[in-house]
C-alpha cells in the first residue's frame, strides 16, 4: 500500500518543480534582454532539502562560493541565496558578459556588480513565479553579494533575522553557452510557518 505521506510529498515537489520551470523561463528571458544575446537555461532540478544539508549541495561548508543574498518580505517571508562556485563564476563572467577575471587582482567592483545583477534576476524570477502561483505578496530586498565559505554565507541570514525554517527549496540551475555549462544553486529558505502558507495558498494540504 502506498504511503499517503509520500504521495503528498511527491505532489508538493511537483508543484514546486512547476514553479522552478516557469521561473527558469522568466530568468532566461530577463537575462537575454539584459545581455542582448540569447541565454539558454536547462530545465532546473528542484528538490526540498533539510537546511543542514544546504552547504553540502555546493561542495561543503568550507567551499568558497560567491553568494547573492536577499531577504524575502511579505506574506511568506524567508531568505534567498544564489550560490555559485568560483570556477563557474569565472565562466559566467567570461561566457555571458565577456569579462576576463584576473586572479591576481581578485574580483573587481564591476564583476561583483555583474554577478549581483545576475543573482538578483534569477532570484526575482523564481520569486515572481512563486508569488504568481500562490497569489501571495512576496518581494525581495536589495541584494548583497559576498565571497566566502558556504557555511559562513548561509549563517549570515540566520544571524540577521534569528529564525530560519528547517527546509530549503533547492533549484539547481544550469546556463548553457556553446559547449560550456555554468552551474549555480538557488535556495529559498522560508521562515518557520512560511512553507505552510505557501502550500496552503497553492491548495496543497500540509498534513
Amino acid at each position: 500500500m502506498t504511503n499517503p505521506l509520500s504521495k503528498l510529498e511527491a505532489f508538493k515537489l511537483d508543484v514546486l518543480k512547476e514553479v522552478g520551470n516557469i521561473g527558469a523561463g522568466h530568468a532566461a528571458t530577463a537575462l537575454s534582454l539584459l545581455l542582448d544575446k540569447p541565454v539558454d537555461m536547462n530545465v532546473p532540478t528542484v528538490s526540498l532539502v533539510p537546511f543542514e544539508e544546504v552547504a553540502d549541495k555546493v561542495g561543503g561548508a568550507e567551499q568558497v562560493v560567491i553568494a547573492v543574498y536577499l531577504r524575502v518580505e511579505g506574506d511568506a517571508p524567508g531568505h534567498m541565496f544564489f550560490l555559485i562556485q568560483e570556477d563557474s563564476a569565472r565562466k559566467m563572467l567570461h561566457n555571458l558578459l565577456a569579462i576576463e577575471h584576473r586572479e591576481e587582482i581578485g574580483y573587481t567592483e564591476m564583476e561583483f556588480s555583474a554577478l549581483s545583477e545576475i543573482g538578483n534576476i534569477l532570484a526575482g524570477s523564481y520569486l515572481s513565479s512563486l508569488a504568481d502561483f500562490t497569489q501571495l505578496s512576496m518581494g525581495p530586498t536589495v541584494p548583497s553579494v559576498a565571497i566566502d565559505m558556504a557555511g559562513a554565507v548561509l549563517s549570515y541570514g540566520l544571524m540577521l533575522y534569528g529564525e530560519m525554517g528547517d527546509s530549503a527549496l533547492l533549484i539547481d540551475t544550469k546556463f548553457l553557452e556553446g559547449h560550456e555549462e555554468v552551474e549555480g544553486f538557488f535556495f529559498l529558505i522560508p521562515d518557520p510557518e512560511s512553507f505552510d502558507k505557501i502550500f496552503s495558498a497553492l491548495g496543497v494540504p500540509t498534513e
